[in-house]
């Protein structure tokens, strides 16, 4: 895991700055910010234990759009909390982001400072939010957790909740932002451990039920409920997340527009519902349930990697940087390989100097990645240091270029290749004979 830079010394954000405790004068401010949103939305919010929510304490979320923030806010009001925040939120308002208590993390980095971090909220008898995910649901299930989270709440011995919502992902979906107007939406703060509970069990049963408390499926809870979309386009993104057909099998290929879902190369078309469930046009419906497709594709991705076939690239791609919170920095114009071995990016910068990343299999269980990034820039996938993080758009930075180029050159998807990192992840650990427990890296 390496980077190489010959350009100038960018100022560096600063991670051993202790947290701050959230000013007395933002607390309120905070909730009254969130209030409209959770009153839209009227979200229901149930509690159970919260009696030790007093003290300190820590609160394991899921993560699906930023309305998760604004819930939580409300169900937790007026406790003091510290939440764990990825390095571009604090982009143009760090001073903001810091009074209200927000920490500074690089994505699927191993940050010992964390730790130091943490123990100081602690320390000062906060709540500790970590939306553990590290990123929002791809398709509104379950992403990966990682296996350091339990000896994490063990370490700390203070009562562990979770906060788990519903309707968030169907109301805004990751891949198509636009409000859906779902509602009521749910959400649930229990508590998970106690501080005796943690010392006498085990780290993989502690791990164990915290992966049990993190399953949810929003499509299904939006079913189950009846609770219809209306939106005129709301399959258009789709195809984002479902890269790959089911009839033909073609991947890259697949394209949106107003409610239908279609495969450029065979021509197949499906319609998605106002519960959101996909029904083919004609023929065979593959699949109903849009987390299905998906696990499809993930098992797809794991054949491949298990052959020792699993390549995307290399691709000619723009690099962004982001080694503080004032603003992204262009790096300049590289190549991009994701395969057995890990990510690889290189290339000149804008005075012509080298630049190069590379992130071997080890060093990743799992990458975060975005679609149309800002609303005017393309797909892209970040990787980190601890003192750096790229933004990295195959082809092209800008939107309307990359779906260009993309067009021209079909060959690439940043689902597949967060789907990929995974199952190298996965395999390497098989291989060295310690295999992850399920829903863990």
């Amino acid at each position: 895991m390496g980077v190489l830079m010959n350009q100038q010394a960018f100022e560096r954000f600063d991670m051993e700055r202790p947290p701050v405790r959230t000013k007395w004068y933002l607390r309120p401010l905070s909730y009254l910010l969130s209030i409209p949103d959770v009153l839209l939305h009227r979200a229901k919010i149930t509690k159970s234990g919260t009696e030790s929510l007093k003290g300190p304490c820590i609160i394991l979320c899921n993560h699906n759009a930023f309305l998760d923030f604004k819930v939580l806010t409300a169900a937790i009001y007026p406790k003091r909390a510290n939440y764990i925040v990825a390095i571009d939120g604090f982009i143009g308002r760090e001073g903001l982001l810091r009074n209200v208590g927000c920490i500074c993390k690089r994505k699927f980095t191993s940050d010992i400072q964390l730790i130091r971090q943490l123990r100081q909220v602690i320390k000062n008898g906060d709540a500790c939010v970590i939306y553990a995910e590290a990123r929002y649901s791809l398709c509104g299930t379950t992403a990966v957790l990682p296996q350091s989270l339990g000896k994490l709440c063990r370490m700390f011995k203070v009562p562990v909740f979770t906060f788990m919502c519903h309707g968030h992902h169907v109301d805004s979906p990751f891949w198509n932002l636009h409000k859906r107007g779902i509602r009521p939406t749910e959400a649930e703060l229990s508590l998970l451990f106690t501080p005796e509970d943690l010392k006498n069990l085990p780290v993989d049963e502690i791990n164990r039920r915290i992966v049990e408390a993190y399953q949810y499926d929003d499509y299904a809870w939006q079913k189950e409920r009846g609770l219809e979309t209306h939106y005129k386009k709301r399959a258009e993104g789709l195809h984002k997340v479902l890269y790959q057909c089911p009839a033909c099998r073609t991947e890259f290929r697949m394209s949106s527009v107003g409610t239908t879902l279609k495969c450029d190369a065979c021509g197949k078309t499906w319609t998605l519902s106002p519960l959101n469930e996909l029904s083919a046009d004609s023929g065979e419906t593959e699949f109903t349930h849009i987390p299905d497709w998906y696990e499809w594709e993930r098992a797809n991705v794991r054949a491949e990697v298990e052959a020792g076939t699993y390549t995307s690239g290399p691709l000619p791609v723009e690099v962004d940087t982001l080694p503080n919170a004032k603003r992204y920095i262009y790096l300049g114009k590289g190549t991009l390989v994701h395969d057995m071995d890990g990510f690889r990016v290189s290339g000149l910068d804008v005075d012509g100097d080298p630049f190069e990343m590379e992130k071997p299999v080890p060093s990743l269980y799992s990458c975060h990645i975005e679609y149309d990034y800002l609303g005017k820039s393309g797909d892209c996938v970040d990787l980190n240091t601890l003192e750096d993080t790229w933004y990295i758009y195959p082809y092209a930075k800008e939107k309307v270029a990359q779906e260009r180029l993309r067009a021209e050159n079909p060959g690439f998807s940043v689902t597949k290749m967060a789907l990929a990192t995974e199952e190298l992840y996965f395999k390497q650990r098989r291989d060295a004979g310690d295999p992850c427990p399920p829903g863990l890296a």
